[in-house]
């Protein structure tokens, strides 16, 4: 089996982005089901399992259950579904030869899903998936651009 790319991944459903999240924390961070909702503070992680089963989650636990697992893939569904960009908050930090060189490649593997669309080789949730991820980041190197003129500090 193949890692997946989480960096890239865009979950097209609600419960594969619950299913996501908690795929990461797994993989990632070798955190159990249960151990999940222990951190977020639920007494019985059987909760847990059939809010990620029903895709029927508790809104007010959203964000500590992406907090716990590590990864915003729920608030990237909800955003996309919506037609909107979720972009991280740039530093105005300069960008290393590597993000360039990772921005360059999305483009690069963007067009290609393209061109495999409309030649009729490629599937339509990966070619939107495939440029969500693209416009998502250029429009963090547009904002990092922009805060240049102001860096913040590099608290992390």
């Amino acid at each position: 089996m193949t890692r997946r790319r989480w960096k890239t991944y865009q979950p097209n459903s609600l419960r594969d982005a619950l299913e996501g999240c908690k795929l990461y924390a797994r993989d990632r961070h070798n955190l159990s089901v249960e151990r999940i909702a222990e951190l977020m503070g639920l007494v019985d992680h059987w909760a847990l399992y059939k809010w990620i089963q029903n895709g029927r989650f508790p809104t007010n636990l959203l964000t500590p259950y992406e907090r716990v697992c590590g990864i915003n893939l729920v608030s990237r569904w909800m955003a996309a579904n919506n037609g909107k960009l979720l972009v991280d908050i740039p530093t105005g930090r300069n960008a290393s030869a590597g993000d360039i060189q990772e921005l360059q490649a999305r483009l690069h593997e963007v067009t290609g899903l393209l061109m495999g669309f409309y030649q009729g080789r490629q599937n339509a949730d990966e070619t939107l998936a495939g440029i969500q991820c693209a416009m998502e980041q250029l429009a963090w190197h547009r904002g990092n651009v922009q805060q240049h003129q102001q860096p913040q500090f590099d608290l992390e």
